[in-house]
């Protein structure tokens, strides 16, 4: 009968000690939240004068025309092409993605995205020289892509010439092709 009753006793003592609580942390009344953020800095603001809305000038030059000459006397593919009427048709869907530059007898690379960026859509380059620098924006104005510096101010007018090429030139007059 002492075996049975010690073997009782063992099994309620082996039951209780697998009723224990094994963690660490337990229920405490200290609050378990992530610590506050650091506040970060904030870029200055700046202002400018915005151009009167009822005037009738345009941040956007006139399209070329014929006979219109860019440096060196002689007219791009894409001058071209404008002056006879613009170029094929063009989407902002088709514009997407990772673009190779020839402009000024070097080439670099271009990336455009569909992402708003004022009032046109995120791009950008890579490795390329003068105007080009600049771009941070882009978007397409009926038959031609305008390309943007980061304010919004166009600094080339490109017109598409076959199934993945455009070519035009910079506000400064080069030459300016993109490929794919």
């Amino acid at each position: 009968m002492r075996v049975i009753h010690a073997a009782a006793g063992l099994a309620v003592v082996l039951a209780l000690t697998g009723c224990q609580r094994t963690s660490m942390g337990g229920f405490s009344s200290q609050d378990s939240s992530p610590a506050p953020l650091q506040a970060q800095p904030v870029p200055s603001v700046s202002s400018n004068q915005l151009p009167d809305p009822t005037g009738n000038t345009s941040q956007f030059p006139a399209a070329p025309t014929a006979g219109t000459a860019v440096a060196g006397g002689a007219q791009t593919a894409g001058t071209q092409v404008a002056a006879a009427g613009g170029g094929l048709d063009v989407t902002k869907e088709s514009m997407v993605g990772n673009w190779r530059v020839s402009s000024a007898g070097s080439s670099c690379d271009m990336f455009l995205t569909l992402t708003n960026l004022g009032s046109g859509s995120r791009g950008g380059t890579r490795g390329c020289a003068g105007e080009l620098t600049a771009m941070g924006s882009w978007e397409v104005a009926g038959k031609q892509v305008v390309l943007k510096d980061r304010t919004g101010n166009a600094i080339a007018r490109l017109y598409k010439t076959a199934d993945a090429r455009f070519d035009g030139s910079t506000n400064g007059g080069q030459p300016v092709s993109l490929s794919r």
